[in-house]
């Protein structure tokens, strides 16, 4: 009865995550195909997705699932998706659109995020580099409210291919993020290349992201809404420095590792400031001011006896 129970409840969270991902689908002109967590639009020509659109809300970032790596082809998509040889010895990454990083929910979600009708060819610098901040910096938003998410290649005609499927390989990526709450929206464009330039230098409006990708973006919206928000280039609203740390991703830099745990060292020994520093279960910062002569509120000080 107990496993009858469980079947049923993540028979009903696939559903209402069904729900979201078809409340703002984008304008197609390829073949759409439906997962559970996320829906896309897939060009045959360019063999890979146009777009990806998908919902993030705080709830679905909770989770502990881990990177499966298992990348495959979807089988979902009828004329066939790119495979593992389009890729294999190209000097591109398999970049993923809808990151495995906003999976971590379930075993299904961290699964169909593999499948190669999401990725879409990145130069490992590109990758691993701004584009991995963006994603982290998105999910940042999104452990405050629910976001809809619209992620591609800038895909136009005679871009390089690689693989026996020619895959295309866009100069460019775009991100579009609503925040229905609080009714704003934001755009970036990003080069696929090294990038050591800040996030923020990348916002641009949402008809900019339209003008180039030819896609019409959230045009469920009322009409005056939807021109007021995509019009806009207003940053205000979103926080640009990442949650619970001192890293901003308006600064973004390609400092190594050992510089950086150098820096955060330096920073947490010098703090002066009467706020406790240690790191909730939730992932931030703990609210609470440190007792005198310690790092740790009452609370986290007691824990940290405990386990000494």
């Amino acid at each position: 009865m107990q496993n009858r129970k469980m079947l049923l409840l993540f028979f009903l969270v696939g559903l209402s995550q069904l729900g979201w991902t078809q409340t703002y689908l984008p304008h197609s002109k390829g073949t759409v195909v439906s997962h559970t967590y996320y829906t896309l639009s897939y060009l045959e020509k360019q063999e890979q997705a146009e777009w990806v659109y998908y919902c993030l809300t705080p709830s679905m970032l909770t989770g502990h699932t881990k990177r499966t790596n298992n990348f495959r082809k979807d089988t979902a998509v009828p004329t066939g998706s790119a495979t593992l040889a389009d890729y294999q010895r190209s000097g591109y990454d398999r970049g993923h659109l809808m990151p495995a990083g906003d999976m971590t929910m379930n075993a299904t979600a961290m699964s169909e995020s593999f499948y190669l009708s999401n990725m879409s060819p990145q130069l490992p610098a590109f990758n691993r580099g701004i584009w991995k901040s963006l994603e982290a910096l998105v999910r940042g938003w999104a452990h405050h409210e629910k976001l809809y998410i619209v992620t591609g290649g800038v895909l136009e005609d005679g871009l390089a291919e690689i693989g026996p499927n020619g895959v295309d390989v866009p100069n460019y990526y775009y991100k579009v993020i609503y925040a229905p709450k609080q009714q704003q929206m934001i755009a970036f464009i990003l080069p696929n290349k090294k990038v050591t330039q800040p996030l923020i230098n990348y916002v641009v409006t949402t008809d900019k992201v339209e003008q180039l990708t030819h896609i019409d973006f959230f045009a469920q919206l009322p009409d005056t809404l939807e021109d007021k928000l995509e019009k806009s280039r207003n940053i205000t609203h979103w926080n640009f420095t990442a949650e619970g740390t001192k890293k901003s991703y308006s600064s973004y830099s390609t400092t190594s590792n050992r510089s950086k745990r150098a820096a955060v060292k330096k920073r947490t020994t010098s703090n002066t400031t009467s706020r406790c520093c240690a790191i909730t279960k939730g992932g931030t910062r703990c609210k609470r001011n440190a007792k005198n002569g310690s790092r740790y509120c009452w609370q986290h000080q007691k824990k940290k006896l405990k386990k000494e």
